[in-house]
């Protein structure tokens, strides 16, 4: 029974959360973005480890549930920018899939190369950030989050094992 639900959401996830999702201002959106991007890399923004995003802008996006934020790096700060910037690399994905990089059950190169990670522009930057994302210490991070991130993607991860799904990028 509960494998049917945990099924269930994981095929479902995107679809349920778009639509809330698009009723939260995208200002908002940004907000708790950067917020959540200083608390994860509080360290490597202290050892100024962001400094080739200068002048530089990285788009993420989330392609099933319409989501994506513009990122750069200016004197010292973190930006995520309400408005459209000329993107210099760009990532974007499922939400199923970025749930699993984030949780570490899924490796970006592995999803890149399935096409299930798509990576565009500048590679140099992409390789730069990704790097940037696997030298990150899970264990530095508050355990509540840690432990979320890493349920979270377990729980998606089981779900697509027991009834496997089309996760591409369109």
């Amino acid at each position: 029974m509960f494998s049917l639900f945990r099924t269930q959401a994981v095929a479902n996830a995107a679809s349920l959360l778009s639509i809330p999702s698009k009723l939260i201002p995208q200002s908002i959106h940004n907000k708790v973005l950067l917020e959540g991007l200083k608390r994860v890399f509080h360290e490597a923004l202290e050892d100024g480890d962001f400094e080739f995003l200068q002048d530089r802008w990285l788009k993420v996006s989330i392609n099933d549930i319409g989501l994506s934020w513009m990122i750069s790096f200016d004197d010292g700060n973190l930006i995520v920018s309400d408005k459209p910037q000329q993107q210099d690399v760009s990532f974007s994905g499922c939400l199923n899939d970025m749930v699993l990089i984030a949780g570490r059950k899924e490796d970006p190169d592995t999803l890149f190369f399935q096409r299930r990670l798509k990576i565009e522009g500048d590679t140099e930057l992409g390789l730069e950030v990704k790097n940037l994302m696997d030298s990150l210490d899970l264990d530095s991070l508050p355990k509540p989050v840690t432990q979320t991130m890493q349920k979270l993607a377990s729980f998606v991860q089981q779900g697509l094992v027991e009834q496997p799904l089309q996760t591409s990028v369109a």
